[in-house]
C-alpha cells in the first residue's frame, strides 16, 4: 500500500509504502517519533480518524497534534472521560456535569450533597494521574440502539436517553469504555489515557474546573486566571435557561417538535433587549462618554451597538457610534505577519495617535475632521466627517482592540466604559457532551458569509485558524479589562442556523482539506431539530445580522 504521509499541517508530504494492514497508531510510533507535541489523531482523504483506525488502502495521512480544533476537541473529551472515570472511583456514582468553558478550561459539578472539597479534589486528581501513568486504554464500542438504552438507563443519564430516543437513526451508538466505566460522547477519544499528559484541576465556587493545554502551547498548562465576570456570565446564561425551562439540548428539541419554539424565541430576545437596557443604565448613571466594545469574530457587535445606541437614547443621550477601521494606517505602513502577508488586526495597523488625537478633541467640544478609510486606495481622506458633540454626549466604539489599554492610552480612563461581547453558550447536549462557543460562532460566520459575502462554507473554514488566532492574540487577552460582559447567545438559534449550514457544510467534496471540519459539524448539527418558520424573529435581533432581515445591517 502506498500512503501519502504529512506529519504536520506545514510539513512537506513524503510517499510511504507498507505490506500489511496497520494501525495509525503504529504509523506514528514510526514516523512521529521526533515530532515536537503528541499525535492526537489523523486526516484520512480528509477524515478525522482515531488512531486506532486500520489502514488498508492506498490514501493520504496527516498526524493531528493539539495545535488542530479537531485535536484540540479530541484531547478534551478524553480527558473527561478519565475525569468522570476518576470521580467515579473516588467518590462513587453521583452524577457530574460538565457545564462550560472558564479560566482556562472546563468548568464542571460533582452534585454532591455539598460542595466538593478541596481533599476530594486533590484525591480526583491524583487518581486521575495514576490512571494516565498506567497507560489505560480507552476502548471504542458501537453497541445496539436498544443496548444503548439499557446503559444509558442504568447509568441514570435522562438527557442522553432523550437524545437517542429521539433521535433512531443512530442505529448503532458509541460508547467509549475506561476499565469498567462506559460512557456515550459524541466526539472521538485517544487509544488510551497514556496520551493525556498535561491537565490540573482548580476547586472553584461550587464546582471544579478542569484546566489543559491552549492548542497554541500543547506542553503546558496556561497560567491560571480568574474570570469572574465570564463565571458570571454563565452564571446568567443558566438563570436564563432556567427561566426558559431549557436545561439540555433535548428540552429545546421538545419544544421546537411541539410548536412551542415562538415563545423561546420571544423570551430569549427579551431577555437580551432588558440586558442592553441595564447596561445602558450603568454608562448612564456613570456618566461614561468613550464606551468601548470588542468581542472575537461572530459575536454581533453591529447589532449590540446599534441597540446600546437606542437604550441611551431612550435614557436621553445622543450617542454618537463609530468603529476604528476608518483609522487604519497607510496601506504601505501595515504591519505584515510571519508570512509576509499584511496584517490589518495587528494593533499596530491602527493609527493610534490620531485616534486619541480625535477622541479627545471630540471630548473637549472641538469640531473634529475624522477620516474617512479607502479600502480601495489605502488611504484616509479628510473632509467628509467634520465632526463635534455635544457636552454629554458618548461616543460608541466598536473595533477589535476596543478593550486593549493601548488603543486608548491618551484618554482619561475617568470617561471609558469597556463591553465585551461573546456569545456564552451555555445549552448542551448533555451533561458530559457540551457546545463550544467556537462552534457556535463559525456557523453564525459561516452563514452569514455565504448570504452576504459570496464566500463558501469552505472558504470560511479555511479562515478560520487565522481568525482564532488572531482573536488569541488580540482580543481573548483583554476581555479581563471589560467593566461588563454580554452574552450574545441565543438559545434558540442553532436550530435556525441549522437549515442554512447544512446544505452548506454538504456541498464541501472529500478531496477538499475542509472536510473534516465539515463532517463534524455535520454530525454535531444531526442532534437539532430545525426551526424552519423564522418570521417571529425580531429585525432588531442579533442572529438577524447573519441570517439576513436586520434593521441594522444593510
Amino acid at each position: 500500500m502506498k500512503i501519502k504521509l504529512k506529519t504536520g499541517p506545514k510539513e512537506p508530504e513524503r510517499e510511504i509504502e507498507i505490506k500489511n494492514p496497520v494501525p495509525i497508531e503504529e504509523l506514528k510510533d514510526t514516523w512521529g517519533k521526533e515530532l515536537p507535541y503528541t499525535i492526537l489523531a489523523a486526516k484520512v482523504d480528509n477524515k478525522i480518524e482515531e488512531l486506532t483506525m486500520i489502514v488498508d488502502h492506498d490514501c493520504s495521512i496527516e498526524f493531528l497534534d493539539m495545535r488542530t480544533q479537531a485535536a484540540n476537541l479530541i484531547y478534551q473529551y478524553s480527558l473527561c472521560l478519565i475525569y468522570l472515570k476518576a470521580i467515579e472511583d473516588v467518590l462513587g456514582k453521583i452524577p457530574v456535569e460538565i457545564q462550560n468553558s472558564l479560566n482556562k478550561g472546563l468548568y464542571t459539578e460533582i452534585k454532591t450533597a455539598r460542595a466538593v472539597t478541596e481533599p476530594q479534589v486533590r484525591a480526583i486528581e491524583r487518581r486521575m494521574k495514576l490512571l494516565v501513568k498506567e497507560n489505560r486504554p480507552i476502548v471504542k464500542e458501537s453497541v445496539s440502539w436498544d443496548q444503548a438504552i439499557k446503559l444509558l438507563t442504568e447509568r441514570g443519564y435522562e438527557e442522553k436517553i432523550r437524545i437517542l430516543k429521539n433521535h433512531p437513526e443512530i442505529e448503532h451508538p458509541v460508547f467509549y469504555c475506561l476499565d469498567n466505566y462506559k460512557n456515550f460522547f459524541y466526539g472521538a477519544m485517544v487509544p488510551s489515557t497514556g496520551y493525556i499528559k498535561f491537565f490540573e484541576l482548580v476547586k472553584y465556587r461550587r464546582g471544579v474546573i478542569l484546566r489543559f493545554p491552549y492548542p497554541s502551547e500543547p506542553n503546558r498548562i496556561p497560567p491560571y486566571v480568574d474570570e469572574k465576570k465570564l463565571c458570571s456570565a454563565f452564571g446568567e446564561a443558566k438563570k436564563w435557561h432556567k427561566l426558559l425551562k431549557i436545561s439540555y439540548l433535548a428540552d429545546l428539541n421538545e419544544k421546537v417538535r411541539d410548536g412551542e419554539y415562538k415563545e423561546i424565541i420571544l423570551l430569549s430576545e427579551a431577555l437580551h433587549e432588558k440586558k442592553v437596557a441595564e447596561i445602558a443604565d450603568q454608562i448612564t448613571r456613570g456618566k461614561k462618554r468613550i464606551i468601548l466594545i470588542a468581542g472575537p469574530s461572530s459575536s454581533g457587535k453591529t447589532t449590540f451597538a446599534r441597540r446600546l445606541c437606542i437604550q441611551l437614547k431612550v435614557n436621553g443621550l445622543d450617542p454618537l457610534y463609530m468603529g476604528t477601521d476608518d483609522y487604519f494606517v497607510e496601506r504601505k505602513d501595515t504591519p505584515l505577519d510571519e508570512d509576509g502577508e499584511p496584517n490589518y488586526e495587528d494593533l499596530s495597523a491602527i493609527d493610534i495617535d490620531l485616534f486619541n488625537s480625535n477622541m479627545n478633541g471630540l471630548l473637549c467640544g472641538k469640531q473634529v475632521d475624522l477620516p474617512t478609510f479607502d479600502f480601495i486606495e489605502g488611504t484616509k481622506l479628510y473632509g467628509k466627517r467634520i465632526t463635534s458633540i455635544k457636552p454629554h454626549q458618548p461616543i460608541v466604539i466598536e473595533g477589535i482592540h476596543a478593550l486593549n489599554k493601548e488603543l486608548t492610552k491618551y484618554i482619561s480612563e475617568e470617561e471609558k466604559f469597556r463591553i465585551y461581547i461573546s456569545p456564552f453558550t451555555q445549552l448542551n447536549i448533555d451533561s458530559h457532551n457540551r457546545i463550544p462557543t467556537t462552534d457556535a460562532r463559525i456557523l453564525r460566520r459561516m452563514v452569514r458569509d455565504h448570504l452576504f459575502r459570496g464566500h463558501s462554507a469552505k472558504m470560511t473554514i479555511a479562515d478560520w485558524p487565522k481568525v482564532r488566532k488572531g482573536e488569541d492574540k488580540n482580543i481573548f487577552p483583554f476581555n479581563g479589562e471589560a467593566d461588563v460582559l454580554f452574552n450574545s447567545a441565543l438559545t434558540y438559534e442553532l436550530a435556525v442556523l441549522k437549515k442554512y449550514a447544512q446544505p452548506l457544510l454538504e456541498e464541501i467534496d472529500r478531496s477538499e482539506p475542509e472536510y473534516s471540519d465539515a463532517r463534524r459539524l455535520l454530525k454535531f448539527l444531526t442532534f437539532f431539530e430545525a426551526i424552519e418558520e423564522e418570521s417571529i424573529i425580531p429585525n432588531n435581533s442579533i442572529l438577524r445580522e447573519f441570517i439576513g432581515g436586520s434593521i441594522f445591517v444593510e
